[in-house]
């Protein structure tokens, strides 16, 4: 008798924690979540479509849109920087997948392993698994990819270069050839903008100098900033340089893009976000009113970025981020962001219908091509490493001396832990 009613008593236990647990599941997601990120202005719309589609599906939640201005997070990563060490982060940020996440906030502990949430959602086997890797260590994976984007791309007007004669160069030889005769015309031949849009410029020249194999040896210690390919890479960045706009310091992403498509600059070299920007903010069409090319020299080359999301150790607001977190890595989400943002989704199942021309373009180039990771973007080298670069190029800039460029990035390597 004993024996059943114990029986009794721990079904009934087990019952009312059966119930406890059902009841607090069915209960609507309620708090407030802060999404930290860069994606102001003319990258907004992408994102404001996210918090859209979050809104809808977590009514009772009040998201908080931190934002800072600054192209690929220049300004925000300074801010996020204080708001970490200072005991304030924000529930989850926006942050390249590579070094800039790994060899920042990863190695100083500051992020939650989403191992279990990797798992739950069965996101190892529709996310690929290089990319999964660069988002792990050996101790968990630590943030959700929302999207692909390349960094090699060389963006034109197709009927400006039909009006003067000029083809789309394949090679930065091909480029110099081409640009002083659109120069004796008015016509600025590479258009650039403020710091870091030049270092963009910069590895696109490298890669087609280095190959993939060599850019990857580079950030392995294996090749040194001071080699002759190092120096030849800084001499034809040199001989580029001397084709773009004198007002590039004063200028953003955009606006260099806008000289292309005013007719004042023939090429931009510029990732895919550049689609994003023409395609919906100024509403061109892929194809017809904007052409795109491999940068000179990278053909069978996607250098490649991803923006990521995770999990701050001490986040306010838990609960909320971990929904955010799972509503991102779904093809649903993927599928309504990146065709807004000029990127593509990481996912192998995305719905490619969903994409424009240059969106299909680049889903396919993502699948064939040698894939290799930018340094500007986050991929290859820690923030340390990122910020100091800023400074060689300043230099470099300034004195248009390869030699001493090639010394000071070996410095600062050394320094910031890249050469051991």
């Amino acid at each position: 008798m004993r024996t059943k009613l114990w029986v009794v008593l721990v079904m009934s236990v087990v019952m009312l924690l059966v119930s406890a647990t059902a009841l607090a599941a069915s209960q609507p997601l309620s708090g407030k979540l802060e999404i930290f990120s860069w994606w102001a202005g003319d990258e907004g719309p992408a994102l404001e479509a996210l918090i859209k589609h979050f809104e809808k599906m977590y009514p009772n939640v009040q998201v908080i849109n931190a934002t800072v201005t600054g192209g690929s997070g220049v300004n925000a990563r300074a801010v996020l920087k204080t708001r970490m060490l200072g005991g304030d982060p924000p529930d989850t940020f926006q942050v390249h997948a590579g070094q800039e996440l790994i060899g920042t906030w990863v190695v100083a502990k500051r992020m939650e392993n989403l191992n279990s949430l990797y798992k739950e959602e069965g996101w190892t086997k529709v996310f690929p698994a290089g990319l999964v890797k660069l988002l792990s260590t050996s101790q968990g994976i630590w943030s959700v990819p929302v999207n692909i984007h390349r960094s090699n791309v060389l963006w034109y007007i197709p009927e400006n270069l039909k009006q003067w004669g000029v083809k789309v160069p394949a090679t930065w030889q091909e480029f110099l050839e081409i640009a002083p005769k659109l120069k004796a015309k008015g016509i600025v031949p590479l258009s650039m903008g403020e710091t870091w849009t030049a270092e963009h410029l910069w590895e696109n020249v490298a890669i087609s100098v280095l190959g993939p194999a060599k850019w990857q040896q580079l950030w392995q210690g294996k090749i040194s900033f001071r080699s002759p390919e190092m120096l030849e890479v800084w001499k034809l960045f040199g001989e580029i340089l001397k084709y773009t706009n004198q007002d590039a310091p004063s200028l953003s992403w955009q606006q260099a893009t806008d000289m292309v498509v005013k007719g004042k600059a023939a090429f931009n070299v510029m990732g895919d976000w550049a689609a994003g920007y023409m395609n919906t903010t100024l509403h061109l069409r892929p194809g017809t009113d904007f052409g795109w090319a491999p940068a000179p020299g990278t053909k069978g080359i996607f250098v490649m970025l991803s923006d990521s999301f995770g999990l701050p150790v001490g986040a306010p607001h838990r609960a909320t981020t971990l929904a955010w977190l799972r509503m991102l890595g779904s093809r649903e989400a993927q599928d309504i962001f990146n065709p807004l943002k000029g990127s593509i989704s990481p996912r192998l199942d995305s719905d490619l219908s969903k994409y424009n021309v240059y969106g299909q373009s680049a889903a396919k180039d993502w699948r064939s091509s040698t894939i290799v990771g930018s340094l500007v973007h986050g991929v290859v080298a820690n923030e340390r490493f990122m910020n100091d670069f800023a400074t060689v190029m300043e230099i470099f800039l300034n004195s248009r001396n390869p030699q001493a460029a090639a010394n000071a990035s070996q410095a600062v390597a050394t320094q910031d832990g890249i050469i051991h």
